[in-house]
């Protein structure tokens, strides 16, 4: 087990706690025009709302609430990102106390007025672009995510990425990053590691990374999994942005019988509904059936 990580990759935040068999639900929630899948469905206020309020109805356990588009796009400036992000925070916050909230931004500035207006953990999907960004979640008593990218900056596309071992090298950024930031004061119970499934990935990284999942949760620290309709889906089953939900789900079922504690997702009811079946697969998998 990672020095100083939570036990058994246990999760803590808000009260609640989350770990294998105890899997959550992360609720994408883009306060973007531009989303890869949703095409600015929720880049208004209101609709942003309603869509927060049927995720947690659908069982949403932790809503991440971003205002950049991960890939090429646009340029906002990180005043325009506070504004796409921290009002709406502040919001849920009032309306959903017992939620768990993420702010998804690489800048501490960013991360510092979400962490104020209601957030409970920062998900740096940019893999500590700003190395401020840790020392704000951790004066804020915030969790944090820490990711790989394959040293690819913010917004930018893997072009012919290549890695002698591309698990061996998910693991030690991220483990790197987690030890530091328990370093500068983040809870050890409150940090996640993420291996970015297409972040400076091809297609091959990120199922390699799925197939060996069970190699990142053995470090001990809570694993997020964020696979959710991504291009190695759809490259791999020839599938479109809107036709890959059956493949997503089969990844965040081989990710949750490996020990994932977390799953960011799009639709949260077919996910719910799949980790819920594999925790209870898990659960009498031991045990016997009497037959």
């Amino acid at each position: 087990m990672a020095e100083g990580c939570a036990p058994h990759g246990v999760l803590r935040l808000r009260g609640r706690e989350f770990g294998p068999g105890r899997p959550a639900v992360m609720a994408v929630l883009n306060r973007t025009p531009d989303s890869f899948y949703d095409a600015g469905a929720t880049f208004g206020f209101d609709a942003a709302l309603r869509a927060a309020d049927a995720a947690v109805a659908h069982g949403a356990d932790i809503i991440d609430v971003g205002g950049v588009k991960a890939g090429r796009g646009a340029p906002v400036s990180t005043a325009e990102e506070i504004d796409r992000t921290a009002p709406l925070l502040a919001r849920l916050r009032e309306r959903h106390p017992a939620t768990v909230l993420s702010a998804d931004t690489w800048r501490a500035e960013v991360a510092r007025v979400c962490t104020e207006a209601g957030a409970d953990l920062v998900n740096d999907t940019w893999s500590g672009a700003d190395p401020d960004l840790a020392a704000v979640a951790a004066e804020a008593g915030a969790g944090l995510v820490c990711s790989h990218t394959g040293g690819l900056g913010p917004r930018t596309d893997p072009h012919r990425v290549r890695y002698r071992d591309v698990v061996a090298d998910v693991v030690a950024r991220v483990t790197a990053l987690a030890r530091r930031a328990v370093a500068l004061g983040v809870p050890p119970d409150r940090v996640l590691i993420d291996p970015t499934h297409d972040f400076g990935k091809n297609t091959y990284h990120s199922l390699e990374v799925t197939r060996r999942l069970g190699e990142l949760v053995r470090t001990g620290w809570p694993v997020l999994v964020a696979a959710s309709n991504k291009d190695f889906i759809g490259e791999t089953l020839d599938a479109p942005v809107g036709d890959r939900r059956a493949g997503t789900l089969a990844v965040l079922a081989v990710a949750a019988w490996q020990g994932a504690a977390v799953f960011r997702v799009h639709d949260v009811a077919a996910a719910r509904a799949a980790l819920d079946a594999v925790a209870a697969l898990t659960a009498t998998g031991g045990q016997d059936s009497g037959v």
